[in-house]
């Protein structure tokens, strides 16, 4: 499982922290299942922006990307991103791994000298045909493109052509819309690609020619590998790269069409999500049009900014940021109803049963439905986390504690003392921490421990919510709280 890495020409903002998240949720999620998860992101910190970003402010271009990709580890260390490996592309093991594949590549024969002459963006980094501009600016960051005329090497993408559509017209891209505009692209035709550039100062040095860097594109995408290679090897190939509509091609086209030429697996699916907005316009560093998470993380609960970005964009579309409606998010879903449902049994075990699960009696047709319900749930919201709908998963869940607030509400225990109600609703609250714990990691946690369950929720296992595993006479610690209203 990965997620693309960062540029550090500039701190991380939310839509950085919206992909981390989907990926943890998901890796999460598997790791629950009993799978070997290997979840890998990290930072692209060889490109050209890096430098002059780092000239712009007047300190050395290591020093530079050294303290952005600091930040980059704090915001996954802050909304606890479960990462295995955080990869950076200064890093020597990556260099090192990168020229040996390009020069096996070049040895092939699939790599050549010749003269670029055409567009390029310097804030996608990528090389553009007139028919990819929009009134002659990219289309991706509304900026005039530059022309260029260098000696570059060049790779044999063209030869690629029909094993890249062959690739595509499978169930390659996720969601179907990024497939077809990746294929209709390349039914275009694609060409050769220009692989280096000469004359920079950053970046790592082609091993064929010291005088030309390759480029960030190729160096990017070959992290996924790096950052495995030789020792965890076995996670190859990637179940899943999670990626940005905007980065599609490259992960789409020329990346198996690198790792065709280099002799190893191609990568079993290309997720593609949308763009976080704000008032309709992207998120975007260089159009300084972003939202620091750090200071979103000082105003509100780390679970409760979670849940909002998992809960409130579907993946696959573009989504509108407003703070107002995280706040709406946390304090209808999470705080009236989830957290209501929660507290009100927590609460009336511990001070009508002195903590202690009752004995149930035998269960009568609203009972059952409940059990019914306990043992789906977690199908239910498994289907759509692997389809990665993950704010559907999140609403199977609310739509869960939403009947089991009604049937607490029907019991009414409060005038009746009802056992079942009790012991069956302290399994739906049970069922509720494991369930949650891909999106709300510390909130679970913490339920887990009011619930006085031993170990972790990673522990038991995804599956296993579908069971009633709190028994009569089992004792749970005092009750507080799991969400505040905002």
């Amino acid at each position: 499982m990965t997620t693309a890495i960062d540029y550090v020409n500039a701190p991380p903002h939310i839509g950085h922290l919206y992909e981390k998240l989907c990926a943890d949720a998901i890796a999460r999620y598997y790791r629950l299942k009993g799978y070997d998860v290997f979840f890998l992101t990290g930072t692209d910190e060889n490109a050209s922006k890096n430098a002059k970003a780092a000239e712009e402010v007047g300190i050395p271009v290591k020093e530079f990307v050294d303290r952005n990709a600091a930040k980059f580890i704090q915001l996954c260390q802050l909304f606890n991103i479960s990462f295995d490996y955080f990869i950076r592309t200064t890093e020597e093991k990556h260099a090192n791994f990168v020229r040996e594949v390009f020069k096996k590549i070049y040895e092939k024969g699939e790599i050549y000298k010749g003269i670029y002459r055409g567009l390029y963006c310097p804030l996608c980094e990528e090389f553009k045909g007139e028919e990819d501009l929009i009134d002659g600016k990219c289309p991706e960051h509304g900026v005039e493109v530059e022309y260029l005329e260098e000696e570059n090497y060049f790779f044999r993408l063209s030869k690629y052509q029909t094993k890249i559509l062959e690739l595509l017209e499978k169930n390659f891209i996720i969601p179907e819309k990024r497939k077809h505009e990746v294929l209709e692209r390349v039914r275009r035709g694609l060409k050769d690609i220009s692989i280096t550039r000469p004359n920079l100062t950053w970046g790592i040095k082609a091993p064929v020619n010291e005088e030309h860097t390759i480029y960030v594109w190729v160096d990017a995408l070959f992290n996924y590998i790096s950052a495995i290679y030789p020792e965890n090897l076995k996670y190859w190939p990637a179940d899943v790269h999670l990626i940005g509509k905007g980065i599609n091609w490259f992960h789409s086209v020329l990346w198996p069409a690198l790792l065709l030429a280099a002799g190893f697996e191609l990568p079993k699916k290309i997720v593609v999500h949308g763009y976080l907005n704000i008032e309709g316009k992207k998120i975007s560093k260089s159009a300084g049009n972003f939202i620091d998470p750090f200071e979103l993380a000082q105003k509100y609960e780390v679970d409760s900014i979670r849940y909002f970005f998992l809960r409130n964009f579907p993946m696959f579309e573009d989504g509108d940021f407003r703070e107002e409606l995280l706040r709406e998010r946390n304090n209808t879903e999470l705080v009236a109803n989830i957290g209501n449902f929660v507290y009100r049994v927590l609460s009336f075990t511990f001070t009508k049963f002195d903590g202690k699960v009752p004995q149930p009696q035998e269960l009568n047709e609203e009972d059952q439905r409940l059990v019914g319900e306990i043992n789906q749930i977690p199908k239910l919201v498994g289907e759509e986390i692997e389809g990665f709908r993950l704010n559907r998963a999140l609403e199977k869940i609310n739509e869960f504690a939403i009947s089991c607030n009604q049937y607490f509400q029907a019991k009414r225990p409060w005038k009746t003392l009802d056992p079942n109600s009790i012991y069956l609703g302290m399994n739906a609250v049970r069922s509720l921490a494991i369930l949650l714990a891909p999106f709300t990691p510390s909130s679970s946690q913490k339920l887990w421990r009011q619930l006085n369950l031993k170990g972790s929720i990673q522990e038991e296992g995804w599956d296993s919510a579908s069971e009633l595993r709190i028994f009569p006479g089992h004792i749970i610690n005092r009750p507080e709280p799991l969400f505040k209203k905002l």
